[in-house]
């Protein structure tokens, strides 16, 4: 087996979810399942 290493997001993709977030439009689980990631990395 081999070492697991976590996922490194770039700078455009946090400013592109967190504008997202702002905005209110979505839920928690909307934002989720449109960016691929828990909903508690946008909640955090």
């Amino acid at each position: 087996m081999g070492k697991i290493t976590r996922k490194r997001y770039t700078a455009d993709f946090k400013a592109k979810v967190a504008l997202d977030a702002i905005k209110g439009e979505l839920t928690l689980a909307e934002l989720s399942a449109k960016h691929g990631i828990h909903r508690t990395m946008i909640a955090e």
